[in-house]
């Protein structure tokens, strides 16, 4: 197996640093991993023989890496998955790494702001409020978070999620940007991590939301799909860069 981490485009935060919205262990509520996310061009093999790369995810000390074939990693751009997404439109700070290559990604992320968002984020969102309702502990709960549920009765964590998630794709439906790293809202998120909100509140301030994803849908001038063409020529275009091919 190649070095996936030397292979990297792009790296970077992701997760609660990049949403400035991370309470550190040491904290009462501190729960949060460092989260990192990568982009790599496989060797050609991996392309043209029988070797297969998709991605990888591990752990480096308490960093929680994931790193994706950039194939893979623009696949998941288009079908607008929140997570992927949002990496693009990472600010500045947070990124550890910027290629050539990964930079083309960073000026091209535009093609992939379209309605396909509404799905994505309001689907992610209430996979949240499933989680959030639901009592029964999880294998990627510590101990912490566990004591947090019994406390509050629902957790914390998927509720400011939730919340996070909603706001993020109402703001994309209507402008096509992404405002990744909270600020206006940095508070109350907190809060919500921190067991400030009842459950109810939560609840409604989740159901206005959600009627107000699908009125930004439905008011939203952004293209309902991508252009499936000009991403492949975008990622045609990267390969031939990246192993100095003249002609396909």
């Amino acid at each position: 197996m190649f070095d996936v981490r030397k292979a990297c485009c792009l790296y970077g935060y992701r997760g609660s640093i990049a949403h400035n919205l991370y309470i550190p262990p040491k904290e009462p509520f501190g729960t949060d991993d460092r989260d990192f996310m990568g982009v790599c061009i496989a060797p050609m093999d991996c392309y043209i023989g029988i070797h297969q790369f998709d991605h990888k995810e591990y752990w480096e000390g308490s960093n929680d890496i994931v790193i994706y074939d950039i194939r893979k990693f623009v696949k998941l751009l288009i079908k607008a998955n929140p997570n992927v997404l949002g990496f693009l439109w990472n600010k500045e700070e947070m990124w550890e790494e910027i290629s050539p290559i990964g930079q083309i990604l960073i000026n091209n992320k535009s093609l992939f702001s379209t309605k396909q968002a509404y799905k994505s984020f309001v689907g992610y969102a209430n996979s949240q409020l499933k989680k959030m309702k639901h009592m029964a502990y999880k294998g990627y709960m510590g101990d912490k978070r566990k004591r947090i549920v019994e406390t509050f009765g629902y957790d914390t964590k998927n509720a400011s999620h939730l919340i996070r998630l909603l706001r993020m794709g109402v703001e994309f439906l209507k402008d096509g940007k992404m405002n990744v790293y909270r600020t206006e809202d940095v508070d109350e998120l907190i809060a919500i991590k921190q067991g400030k909100w009842a459950l109810e509140k939560v609840q409604r301030e989740a159901e206005i939301l959600f009627q107000d994803a699908r009125d930004a849908k439905e008011e939203s001038s952004l293209p309902e799909y991508p252009d499936i063409c000009a991403i492949n020529d975008m990622l045609v275009g990267i390969f031939k860069q990246y192993w100095n091919i003249k002609k396909i």
